[in-house]
This record gives structure tokens, sequence and C-alpha cells, in this order.
């Protein structure tokens, strides 16, 4: 039978990988807030198995589990067969916009993205009071969660560069729109054009990132390769940070969430580590770390179209933080801030920081 889709040309041999084994059951954010066995990776590929066999139809039907799946990796990392389910889920939402069937939400995504700058549409920026598009020996480039909801934590991360004298420089930033890629889209051209543009005008030679799809876009993506061909530099703001003495402590107890498109999709575990260590000697790991942490279920887009069980997944992960009796959780993403912040419950008393945003407040009152 010939292939009616890309996914099948591309990722056949792996779905008929998948053992069944139940390894990714085990670790699958949505099944663990959910317990439907449709929404993990195995559930995924054994409906997918059945539209290459002719047996089911990729319609909206099937929107609701394809579709829902934070695209954080944790299966693929414990998939003993080595499917890539997150590649396969992006090429299978691929598809099905193609056929003229995606989910509402993402759809909105797109549109947005075709006549906005940002994700949310505004148009109204925070300035952060600093001047833009100057010279400099570093571009900070912030994202659209950290640009329009999580504005604080994003001042915070500028008052202590500016602490630590780095020469840096905002830029009239656009959507990187790597998300659309996860959502079933492709990014937009003339977005990333107007980021290198800008990047370019400033002359640095390293962009800093404070948002890890950002990074992940810059470095990993086609339509920023002009980066790396003019000699710019990406670095996540983790990697950035740990060499500095900032000469601060703190007695708290202290945990880490990894974030997954910081940890799984990149790498980086150590980097905040390093950092955290030079601040917080009581510091503890929650049950899950590093390569096994528990995903926020902010990504994939999973937090605009099934906010519910967006919701469910981050409390899950904030009652490891309880577990360990955590007073600080840091974590190094603006998504992750985000959803955790809008998970925590009253009575749980533990605050939620960017790590940057918690060491200048440190520094600020040791002044």
């Amino acid at each position: 039978m010939e292939a009616k889709y890309d996914f099948e040309k591309k990722f056949r041999k792996q779905i008929l990988q998948c053992s069944r084994c139940g390894f990714c059951q085990a670790v699958c954010p949505v099944y663990g807030s959910t317990h439907r066995p449709g929404l993990n990776a195995r559930g995924k590929m054994l409906l997918l198995k059945e539209v290459m066999d002719g047996h089911l139809e990729l319609n909206d039907q099937l929107s609701e589990s394809l579709f829902q799946c934070t695209t954080c990796a944790s299966c693929f990392e414990n998939c003993p067969s080595g499917v890539e389910v997150p590649e396969i889920i992006k090429q299978v939402r691929k598809d099905m916009v193609n056929i003229g069937s995606c989910h509402p939400a993402f759809e909105g995504m797109h549109k947005v993205l075709q006549k906005h700058t940002n994700i949310y549409a505004e148009d109204e920026p925070e300035d952060f009071e600093r001047e833009r598009n100057q010279k400099a020996e570093y571009v900070y480039f912030i994202g659209c969660v950290g640009s329009y909801r999580e504005d604080e934590p994003t001042l915070e991360t500028l008052d202590l560069l500016d602490r630590l004298k780095v020469d840096y420089t905002l830029i009239d930033e656009v959507c990187c729109s790597g998300v659309l890629e996860d959502v079933g889209y492709n990014i937009n051209p003339e977005l990333a054009r107007k980021n290198m543009d800008l990047i370019f005008d400033t002359g640095a030679k390293t962009i800093i990132t404070g948002c890890p799809y950002c990074f992940r876009t810059f470095n990993n993506k086609p339509q920023y390769a002009g980066l790396k061909e003019k000699g710019v530099k990406v670095v996540h703001i983790t990697q950035f940070l740990q060499d500095f003495d900032f000469s601060v402590r703190t007695d708290k107890r202290v945990t880490y969430h990894d974030p997954c498109d910081l940890g799984r999709h990149c790498g980086i575990y150590e980097e905040p580590r390093n950092t955290i260590g030079k601040i917080a000697p009581n510091f503890v790991e929650m049950p899950d770390n590093r390569e096994g942490a528990l995903c926020c279920g902010a990504g994939g887009g999973v937090r605009g179209a099934f906010a519910k069980n967006s919701i469910a997944m981050a409390r899950r992960r904030l009652e490891q933080a309880e577990e360990v009796e955590a007073d600080i959780v840091l974590t190094e993403c603006n998504s992750c801030v985000h959803n955790l912040g809008n998970a925590k419950l009253r009575k749980q008393k533990f605050k939620i920081y960017n790590t940057t945003q918690f060491i200048n407040q440190l520094m600020e009152e040791a002044e």
C-alpha cells in the first residue's frame, strides 16, 4: 500500500518499531494527569499504525490525541526501541494541517503570527526601561513569554546583567516563531529575517537567550542559519552566567526544575546547577530531575489548547517541590515559571523564580 501521508513515508519503520512496552506511559506527563491510554506515546503510535493500515482516517476525531502532546521527549528518553515520538508527532501535525484538520488553538496561533509580531497579538511590549538596537557586545533576546507575560522576571534578569556590567542591548525583537513547527506549521521566514537583521545591526557576536525555545530555534533551524554564517554565537543565559561570582548566599532550601526544552532537548543540566550551587548551599533535588524531570505541561502548544490538563501537569511537578520541602523553586524558562505559577496552590508556601531573578533579588538585598 502506497504511503498516503508524509509521516508514514518518513517514520513508518519507527512507528512499527514501537514494542508497546509501556515505558512511555510511565513517564508521559499527559497520561500522568489524565490516565487516558490514547494520550500517551504508545497510544498515539497504535493510532498511527491503524491510519497506515487504512483502518482509521487522519481527521478531526484524532486531533485530541495527536495534538495533546507537550513534545517534552520524556517518552523518547525512556523508549528502549528508540522511537522518536516528538518528531513523529510534529510531522503528523503537519500532515493534519495540510488536509485541513488542525486544532483551533494552533490554527489561531498560526494566523496570529501572520499578522502580528508575537504569539499574543499584542502591539505594545514592555520597554523594560532600556534603549534598544544599540551597538553592543551581546544581544539579550527575551522571547514572547518574557516580553508579554513574565515581564517582572525579565526586568530583574536585565537588572542582573547590569549589576554584572555586561555590555548588552535589547532589540525590537519579534517572535522567533519556532513554536509553529511544533503545532503543524512552518517558521515564519519574515519574522526570522527581521530578527537576524536587527541582531546584525548591533554588531554583537553573541546572543544571550532567556528562552530555551528561542535558543533551540536560533541554533537548530535552517531559517536562522544566517546567524552561524555571520559568526554569531547563541548561548542560553545559564551557560553565560555559570562562570560569574555573585558573592551572595541564601539559607533557604532551594530546588530546581529542569525545563524540557533546555534539558532533554538541549542537554543543558549542569550549567544551571553550577550557578545555583554558588548561591544555595541548601540545594536539594526533586525526585525526578535531569533527563527524568517531569514536564511542567506548557510545551507543544498544550498550554493554549488544553489548559486544564496543562495545569494538572504543573501541579504534579509542584507536588514534588512540596515533597522535598523546598522554600524556593528555581527554573530557567519563562514558560515554566508562568505555568508553574498559575498552578501553584495557596497552601503551597514556596516561591517560584527564574534563577536570574532570584540572584538579582539576593544581590539587591545585599547592597
